[in-house]
């Protein structure tokens, strides 16, 4: 089942994750996560099936070891819908996820931050043409960022953290991106996307912006989380924010 907003959305370049479109003319996509151990190769493939069944487009699993990036060499294959592999501080595991056949890498710039490491990941998925979604929190910024900013989290340190790491993308030819900037404040999100939709930066020669990815970050369990999470990304879908949403 797909998500769509009755409300014009704003110009987006497409990416492709697996088969699934996101941006452009797409229809907006639903994206979740498992929550097993990726090793757990059943377990993990249970909980993707039992989540496109609901209407998951794309499930997101962790990567963040060997065995983990061992599981998902076993588990793509088998999965109905496109994987994304989370990286989480090692930039080999990106690389691992990347040979073990994943349809798309998510990064958080404030956990990998040496510049060699992510022009490494972006151009072996460049080689790839598998996309990468930058994905910002909040919680996880850069140090630096924290101390531009004034020593906490603002929507102008997250749009940052985005432009830094696209910008080390650009230097080796990389521009298969999706965006998110995720905050556990539902306020500070919706500035921060909004921040982020209007940044020339993020804009190609012919006026489409980089595609997208909407959530808020720790939302909490039901119901509040969820209540939490769709204040956060209806606000935005109907302002003609968004190609693609995360609920877990």
């Amino acid at each position: 089942m797909e998500a769509s907003s009755a409300f014009p959305r704003r110009p987006t370049r497409k990416v492709m994750v697996g088969a699934v479109g996101v941006g452009g003319d797409s229809p907006v996509t639903v994206q979740s996560m498992t929550t097993t151990k990726t090793a757990d190769v059943d377990g993990t493939l249970a909980q993707i099936y039992a989540l496109a069944a609901a209407g998951a487009d794309i499930v997101r699993c962790t990567c963040n070891d060997v065995a983990a990036a061992e599981g998902l060499a076993h588990i793509v294959p088998r999965s109905p819908v496109p994987i994304v592999a989370d990286i989480h501080h090692q930039y080999k595991m990106a690389l691992a996820a990347l040979e073990a056949g994943v349809h798309c890498l998510r990064l958080n710039p404030g956990n990998i931050r040496r510049p060699e490491h992510i022009k490494a990941v972006a151009k072996a998925a460049g080689e790839r043409s598998v996309p990468i979604r930058i994905g910002v929190n909040g919680g996880s910024l850069d140090p630096d960022l924290y101390e531009r900013h004034g020593g906490h989290v603002t929507a102008e340190a997250m749009v940052e953290s985005a432009r830094r790491e696209l910008a080390l993308f650009r230097e080796v030819g990389f521009d298969d991106v999706k965006i998110s900037v995720k905050a556990s404040n539902v306020a500070l999100m919706i500035e921060a996307y909004r921040m982020l939709a209007d940044d020339p930066f993020f804009v190609d020669d012919d006026g489409r912006s980089v595609p997208l990815h909407l959530g808020v970050t720790e939302a909490g369990p039901l119901p509040g989380g969820l209540v939490k999470a769709t204040a956060g990304i209806a606000t935005l879908l109907a302002e003609g924010i968004g190609d693609t949403i995360r609920y877990s």
